[in-house]
């Protein structure tokens, strides 16, 4: 049997995808091989788990197969219109890098439908001339630590007692809940993306020279009797601790308080 030279182009496109695919098959991220022209040529183990699928054509093979399949939308809960998701992009040769977004079933009908968070990165896998021969999309399962994170949030939120939680790296605040709102009288907009230095939780605290040393090196503040000054001028008297945590990877102080007015 005779080859010509676009045979033998043809062979070699396959054994280089073969090499590539034996290599990335065992990988934990998902990963999926996208082909100009012949679409989603091959999904590793990882990406068919990430799809709730058992074979490549459960995830479908093309761009609007995908989009038949599954609904995708943003953390703000958006959904990504044709062009925006991720086989589109790369195929329109837009690359991108961590792309959060929730997936889910079209088909599904169940009150508590499969989910999962992906966080996406497109990649062009290019020639020897730098030119796109065809496209990696790598997909890592964020859906432990949003679904930890969207708990925190509703406990956090329903919690009576008063906090307030600012980013060790910039010291500004970032999360409040409704119980210190309501101590204080300060609304959320007053408070978020303000620093500590602005609105100080420990302003008048015993010992405050080590309370700040604490909280600049993200160590456990113990309760400290402390002054909140109010929006409307005047101030609360308060019992006031702090606590290191992590949102997200963001290391943070969660500081709570106890309103001491009544028995001051």
């Amino acid at each position: 049997m005779n080859f010509d030279a676009r045979d033998e182009t043809i062979l070699k496109e396959q054994t280089d995808r073969r090499q590539l695919q034996e290599i990335i098959a065992g990988l934990g991220e998902g990963i999926l091989l996208i082909d100009p022209a012949d679409g989603v040529v091959w999904a590793n183990q990882q990406a068919l788990v990430l799809h709730d699928a058992t074979e490549l054509s459960e995830i479908g093979t093309s761009a609007k197969e995908y989009r038949k399949r599954f609904l995708l939308k943003y953390r703000n809960n958006h959904t990504l219109t044709p062009d925006q998701y991720p086989i589109d992009r790369l195929l329109a040769g837009d690359t991108f890098d961590d792309v959060t977004v929730q997936v889910t079933k079209t088909s599904t009908k169940e009150e508590n439908p499969w989910r999962c968070v992906q966080q996406l990165r497109g990649i062009a896998l290019t020639d020897r001339n730098g030119k796109p021969e065809s496209f990696a999309l790598v997909i890592q399962d964020m859906t432990e630590r949003f679904t930890a994170e969207e708990r925190f949030e509703r406990t956090f939120s329903a919690n009576p007692a008063p906090a307030i939680i600012c980013r060790l790296s910039d010291l500004r605040y970032v999360k409040v809940n409704r119980g210190f709102l309501e101590m204080t009288g300060y609304a959320a907009s007053d408070l978020l993306g303000r620093s500590t230095y602005e609105i100080d939780v420990l302003e008048a605290a015993a010992n405050r020279s080590e309370a700040v040393a604490s909280l600049r090196e993200g160590k456990t503040i113990p309760q400290i009797e402390a002054t909140l000054r109010l929006p409307e001028g005047g101030s609360k008297f308060v019992i006031v601790a702090g606590q290191p945590i992590e949102i997200g990877d963001e290391p943070c102080m969660l500081f709570t308080f106890m309103d001491m007015e009544p028995r001051r």
